[in-house]
């Protein structure tokens, strides 16, 4: 699964700080080819990306279709395009609104919490702590642990990462889930979409953007019963999503 917000300890060879879509994609690619490196013999994968995670895997199926790798289906989690865009102007406010770093990673939870960017205090006891780094400044003005992604140096970006999102997930030549904290996430052509049957929508309630953190047994659930659907149908039936 791929998330906006996993840092993990991956290190990257570009010094240009390039986190265009297609350099996104092509990084998700490589690391698939790398683990799985011949197809055949590769497990049949179930492409599942949150927020901008989900602009990734929705790019990245075409590209392991033609690789002849088996793609159960392309799984999005709580992102539209519609949507998205019209939140990019405000983004720096939010990004303001939030502190520079923390002197305690206890602190960063607790934030995390007390803000309700994340619902789950368990949840955010394992992912929140790798999002954050210590600092390696010795100034008192430096918090002791900062942001491990500098998210506003991205903001070049952010347009590239969700324009044509809606247009690729309906395109993809595989099963297609959509998960949203809310029906009123739907943009118009996923609305058509949606009525068109071209893909299965699934609202989780009572959680914000984070849902699969905010509650990861229910999103669990969708995803084991979206893969064996899709895994396990007798020849010749259609998938969920493809016409």
């Amino acid at each position: 699964m791929l998330d906006d917000m996993s840092a993990g300890k991956t290190t990257t060879t570009q010094t240009d700080g390039n986190l265009s879509i297609d350099v996104l994609v092509d990084d998700f690619i490589q690391v698939i080819k790398t683990v799985f490196p011949e197809p055949q013999k590769a497990p049949t994968l179930l492409l599942v990306g949150h927020s901008m995670g989900g602009s990734v895997v929705v790019r990245a199926c075409p590209v392991f279709l033609d690789l002849k790798y088996r793609v159960a289906g392309v799984a999005v989690i709580d992102v539209v395009e519609g949507s998205a865009l019209d939140a990019l102007p405000h983004m720096n406010s939010l990004l303001n609104a939030r502190p520079d770093g923390f002197d305690s990673p206890e602190e960063a939870i607790e934030w995390h919490v007390n803000t309700k960017a994340l619902r789950n205090p368990k949840s955010a006891r394992v992912s929140i702590p790798v999002i954050i780094k210590p600092s390696e400044s010795d100034s008192p003005l430096v918090p002791k642990y900062i942001w491990r992604t500098p998210l506003r140096s991205t903001a070049p970006y952010w347009r590239s990462w969700f324009e044509g999102l809606s247009s690729k997930f309906l395109a993809a030549r595989t099963a297609r889930l959509l998960v949203l904290a809310g029906t009123d996430r739907l943009d118009k052509e996923l609305m058509i979409g949606q009525m068109q049957g071209k893909f299965q929508l699934m609202v989780v309630p009572g959680v914000g953007h984070m849902l699969q953190e905010d509650d990861p047994t229910g999103t669990a659930k969708i995803l084991i019963d979206f893969w064996r659907r899709n895994e396990r149908l007798l020849a010749g039936v259609k998938k969920v999503g493809e016409t």
